[in-house]
């Protein structure tokens, strides 16, 4: 795979010669629009030759206007077309989506023909991975292959959407290196989930221990991503999810149960979703939205609206009764909306409500977009996707990167459930394709996991014939994604490529797969039960055994180079697994009906005291990417852990 996403068609112009470019030459360029001999340049245009002029300097030469001097000399030129029909005789470029591309290369230059800047963005990447991936040292200089190739994609919305509430919140350094390579993978389309992120001017206790993004960082980022053709939509959960707003004294009583309720996201009982019928939810929802939305040039808006565990067990508990909860819950999703299209906004929402309640789907606001989530490889994508499209409202598939409740990720999981998403979206005619990256549980895993499944999914969002080959693929496909992962994700680095990709197949080989997580991270997570669950049946003394000397290895190979970021954090997080393989083998050991806490005393000492350890070693590489604010909660998962295992 020498080009990703898989292009429609490439031809490779054996008969013709290669392009040659002359060691720091100057390629002049020729831009062209419906006819004209030089087209205006503007703003969106610059942004795509800026794309051109980044990729001819990853081989050293300069993109320089012809007439200007010192591009002429060379004889190569780059002509740029946009939205024209081309030389007589030859057909215009398929325009299904503004996206589509023709690139040529070949002994006299570079020709890019496009229906918008956008498309010849996108021509622009592909020629930076030709460049990269098929060019080699030629006594004139740098030689490539000739070559034509025609593009478009199969989803017009390819996302990604990161997890920035749970604990992690990337610094802007990290965000804007992963823009960029997003970009390079095609994607066009960004969100941020926020809880309780954002700095909202009135509601500082919310967001005090968070480092959240301010207003002028999001606009910062949304320049970023313009110049990128990646649109940033604003993401903020409005229903559910809400508990980091309600624990505060000041916003409990718009809480559906103010008093607490046991939800899968808190060892603790917490309030969780915001009362549905309480008008001053409404109020304060308008108020976030105003402050919110004029950072983002999108006009569209992630409203959350999932999960509402809690709808009905109390503020609304009179209404649920006489209307039922679907009832309940469609009314509010409607106010929502009218408070998103009020701003101007398309609104968009989790849909996994109205699939548990399908006669409501019909009812729904017609411009409302469902987005139909799932993370398992087996998830029923193809059922859901079908109720959805017989509605005729527009619908995307969500599909995720499997690294979250995992530590080292799951690779096999992620690409079955990322191909299975685009077949089954494709097929339904999803509009849009949106991966997604949580960080349930303290964001424990590294943000590399979760690179290799997001270049995967931009590449099947993009070509869905790509998908269809891999999940016809092995079952054991880890191995078809080393080259990728090395080319295309970590920049050349092997020993970075060939990790992750052994941390996300540990899961196979010991105690999986389980449903959403590994089985090592559950151990983490219910350290404070007995291991009877059906989560843990297929553990063993041995396979625990022998995943902890696999860890060793590769946390070894880690030591033999010379450490930067990526390698220190993926070095602990051999040693967090190595840790959950000690304490599955120690428990084993005592029996699966023994608590955590009723383990030998020097065992659970030595136990407690390398947990410890591992915890005081987090901070100096979460920092390396992402913000302190969550950090210390995420330490105090660890914390507490080891103190149920020593007693201390």
């Amino acid at each position: 795979m020498s080009l990703w996403p898989p292009p429609r068609r490439v031809e490779v112009l054996d008969a013709a010669d290669p392009l040659v470019l002359p060691p720091g030459a100057a390629v002049a360029l020729h831009v062209t629009a419906a006819g004209a001999e030089q087209a205006e340049v503007s703003e969106e245009l610059e942004f795509a030759l800026a794309g051109l002029r980044h990729a001819l300097a990853t081989t050293g030469q300069q993109l320089t206007p012809a007439g200007a001097g010192n591009g002429s000399g060379t004889g190569v030129a780059c002509r740029v077309t946009v939205d024209s029909p081309g030389a007589e005789g030859t057909p215009r470029v398929n325009l299904p989506t503004d996206e589509s591309y023709r690139l040529r290369i070949g002994p006299d230059g570079i020709a890019i023909q496009a229906a918008t800047p956008t498309g010849a963005f996108r021509a622009a990447s592909t020629l930076k991975q030709w460049l990269a991936s098929r060019g080699r040292p030629a006594a004139a200089g740098f030689g490539v292959p000739a070559v034509e190739i025609e593009d478009r994609p199969d989803f017009p919305i390819r996302g990604a959407m990161l997890d920035v509430s749970r604990n992690r919140v990337p610094r802007m350094d990290y965000l804007k290196r992963l823009i960029g390579r997003l970009a390079d993978w095609k994607i066009n389309h960004l969100q941020l989930y926020v809880e309780h992120t954002y700095a909202y001017a009135d509601h500082e206790e919310v967001w005090r221990d968070a480092t959240p993004f301010t207003a002028a960082e999001i606009r910062a980022l949304d320049a970023c991503c313009r110049e990128r053709f990646i649109e940033l939509t604003p993401n903020q959960n409005s229903f559910g999810h809400f508990h980091r707003w309600l624990v505060h004294d000041r916003y409990r009583p718009l809480a559906e149960v103010p008093e607490g309720f046991q939800h899968p996201f808190s060892i603790d009982p917490e309030p969780f979703s915001l009362c549905a019928t309480d008008p001053r939810v409404l109020e304060l929802l308008a108020g976030l939205y105003d402050e919110l939305l004029p950072q983002f040039g999108s006009r569209r808006f992630n409203v959350g609206l999932d999960e509402t565990f809690d709808l009905g067990r109390g503020g609304s508990a009179e209404a649920c009764e006489e209307r039922g909860k679907p009832a309940v819950y469609l009314d509010f999703l409607r106010q929502v909306h009218g408070l998103v299209t009020e701003r101007e906004r398309r609104m968009l929402f989790w849909g996994d409500i109205i699939l548990e309640h399908p006669e409501v789907i019909d009812r729904i606001p017609e411009d409302a977009v469902a987005l139909c989530w799932g993370y398992e490889a087996n998830h029923p994508f193809g059922d859901q996707c079908a109720r959805l499209a017989a509605s005729g409202r527009q619908f995307w598939v969500c599909p995720g990167t499997s690294s979250w409740h995992s530590f080292g990720g799951r690779l096999q999981n992620a690409v079955g459930n990322l191909a299975l998403a685009a077949t089954a979206g494709r097929e339904a005619g999803a509009q849009g394709f949106l991966i997604t990256d949580w960080g349930d549980h303290g964001h424990l895993q590294p943000p590399a996991i979760a690179e290799l499944p997001l270049s995967i999914g931009a590449g099947f969002a993009w070509s869905v014939e790509a998908a269809r080959e891999a999940a016809s693929g092995p079952e054991r496909n880890e191995e078809a994604w080393l080259d990728h992962a090395v080319r295309l994700v970590y920049d050349g680095d092997k020993t970075l490529a060939r990790t992750v990709v052994d941390l996300g197949a540990i899961d196979l080989d010991c105690g999986g797969p389980v449903m959403n997580g590994t089985t090592l991270f559950y151990l983490l997570r219910f350290i404070d039960d007995d291991l009877s669950h059906r989560r843990f049946r297929r553990l063993s003394i041995g396979t625990l055994q022998r995943t902890y000397a696999r860890l060793a290895a590769i946390r070894d190979r880690l030591n033999l180079i010379e450490s930067d970021p990526s390698h220190s954090a993926l070095h602990w997080t051999c040693r967090m697994m190595m840790w959950c393989c000690q304490l599955g083998v120690a428990r084993l050991a005592a029996g699966r009906g023994l608590l955590a806490g009723q383990l030998p005393t020097k065992v659970r000492a030595t136990l407690g005291a390398d947990l410890r350890d591992i915890a005081g070693d987090l901070p100096a590489v979460w920092v390396a990417t992402s913000r302190e604010g969550g950090l210390r909660e995420s330490q105090d998962l660890l914390l507490r852990a080891a103190a149920v295992v020593d007693g201390s």
